[in-house]
């Protein structure tokens, strides 16, 4: 009996333990690479913006990080023109999209294609698949050959401010796939040198998907926790996102190339919000 209870004493004072680092790390996590926003004036800068009449496109409107960020577009009304680059043509009850033109290719020629990419001032890519739904080459194919192919179209075209939407972790030099092709499709797109070039990296993205993605799934309801917390640490909301894409597009950052984490996309999405 002695034994259980100090055997029972050790694993309670490990997980009291764990639970300490855990939350040690994640308060590291929620006050990092934070973006101060406290001075912009969200409203004047999208005011601002509206007057340079600017057209965008976006790649990959049918998933969720580009629905939401063509949403936030509509109702924002910040471009003259919004183009989607897509393989599908799709359908919009609502009347606000009634002006957004839809350019239908296929991804396989965009050779083909090049004039769907031609005028543009910015540039939206929240293109991309996963291993489980398109393969290990189809993951590579779409979320490095495509979305490079297309950026290089967007630059021949005009386009000067390309925004990417990435993953946190993304790292070229990865072992693991996923973090590898997002960190090299990020460093292709910087040697093509558009004028201004914006990778996102968000972490975990906290929306209810049409498609299934056990894992992505798994790990919202176990970050959901943690949320209410350290909201920036491990997840952020997808309109977050797509408020922090069209935040920085309006606040017309000087830097060349900017990386922006999870942090720093959050506090932009907050700016987003007013």
């Amino acid at each position: 009996m002695i034994v259980l209870e100090s055997n029972c004493g050790r694993v309670s004072c490990f997980i009291a333990l764990l639970v300490v680092l855990i939350a040690v790390a994640l308060q590291i996590l929620e006050h990092s690479e934070s973006i101060d926003v406290s001075s912009m004036d969200m409203n004047t800068l999208q005011d601002t913006f509206r007057g340079k009449n600017k057209s965008c496109f976006i790649l990959g409107a049918s998933g969720e990080s580009g629905k939401a960020l063509l949403t936030e577009i509509v109702e924002r009304k910040l471009f003259s023109r919004i183009t989607l680059i897509g393989r599908r043509q799709l359908t919009f009850e609502d009347k606000a999209f009634e002006n957004v033109v839809q350019e239908v290719v296929d991804f396989e020629k965009l050779d083909d294609y090049a004039a769907a990419f031609q005028g543009y001032d910015v540039g939206y890519c929240c293109l991309g698949t996963t291993k489980a739904k398109a393969g290990t080459e189809g993951f590579i194919r779409v979320d490095h050959d495509y979305v490079l192919k297309s950026a290089e179209l967007a630059k021949a075209g005009g386009c000067s401010h390309f925004n990417l939407v990435s993953s946190k972790g993304a790292d070229k030099t990865s072992g693991f796939l996923y973090l590898k092709v997002k960190g090299q499709v990020e460093a292709d797109i910087e040697k093509l040198d558009f004028e201004r070039y914006s990778i996102y990296r968000p972490a975990v993205l906290l929306v209810d998907r049409q498609e299934s993605r056990p894992t992505e799934w798994m790990a919202r309801k176990f970050l959901g926790a943690f949320s209410s917390v350290f909201p920036t640490a491990m997840s952020i909301p997808i309109t977050s996102v797509a408020r922090a894409m069209l935040a920085n597009t309006v606040i017309q950052e000087e830097k060349k190339v900017e990386i922006l984490e999870n942090k720093a996309i959050y506090d932009l999405g907050k700016l987003g919000q007013k």
